[in-house]
């Protein structure tokens, strides 16, 4: 069966909020970019695995455009009791745009951790800054915050970090995921490629050993599939970046 179609089948089996999130960036993409596929290894677009009993499910969608490298979205299951959504679109080393990221993690019963940012490789533009101060209503809208784990110092300021505690919190940081979205497409199209891409190079390359340093997923990777293919998911599939090509 397509990835694309798996996802879809997978989506339907989450949390509403997932779905939805999952369905409203497939759309922003396919409005404000030229999108075309772009190839993982076969044996880590679906996969199937155990973790105490509980049957473990993945299934990865990857794009790519001409600003943007790869374009990843997943969606994972555990059982009937931890729901997943993780997404990052990297740019191509030679455009100095910010890596857009947003995490859902919960389960039937709601959402207990939901993160979005738009992670700078570079300094944000003075208009840049000035759009994200404009969704500062949005990030006001949430009433319980979460800390910023130890190595999350590759989030910009404009990082929301929550628990969802109702439906309206949860479409409210749909919407506001998908304005972070659509902002770094945008702004992709008023970019010329760098003709020194070694410092955004630079920034992706640290930004993603930071975010492999997440005990937490490594974790559950681990007991689902064993250490060896946890790191080779970790550094082949979420966060890859290694070369500039």
């Amino acid at each position: 069966m397509d990835d694309k179609i798996l996802s879809k089948k997978i989506a339907m089996e989450l949390h509403p909020a997932i779905a939805r999130l999952a369905a409203t960036l497939t759309n922003r993409w396919q409005q404000h970019l030229e999108l075309t596929p772009f190839t993982m290894p076969e044996d880590l677009g679906y996969v199937e695995g155990k973790l105490e009993g509980d049957r473990v499910t993945i299934a990865n969608t990857c794009y790519q455009a001409r600003q943007f490298r790869k374009i990843h979205l997943e969606l994972a299951q555990v059982g009937e009791h931890l729901d997943i959504l993780h997404c990052v679109m990297f740019p191509h080393p030679a455009y100095p745009l910010p890596i857009f990221g947003t995490d859902l993690v919960g389960g039937k019963a709601g959402i207990n951790a939901a993160i979005v940012d738009l992670s700078p490789m570079a300094p944000f533009s003075e208009p840049w800054d000035r759009d994200l101060k404009e969704l500062q209503p949005l990030r006001d809208g949430f009433s319980q915050h979460r800390e910023i784990p130890a190595w999350g110092d590759i989030f910009s300021p404009y990082c929301l970090f929550v628990r969802l505690t109702n439906s309206a919190e949860e479409q409210l940081f749909i919407d506001l995921a998908a304005h972070y979205a659509t902002l770094v497409s945008q702004w992709a199209q008023t970019l010329a490629p760098l003709a020194d891409p070694a410092p955004v190079l630079a920034s992706q390359q640290r930004y993603c050993q930071q975010q492999q340093r997440n005990d937490k997923t490594r974790r559950v990777l681990e007991k689902a599939f064993g250490a060896p293919w946890a790191e080779r998911y970790m550094t082949t599939v979420l966060f890859d970046v290694s070369n500039g090509k």
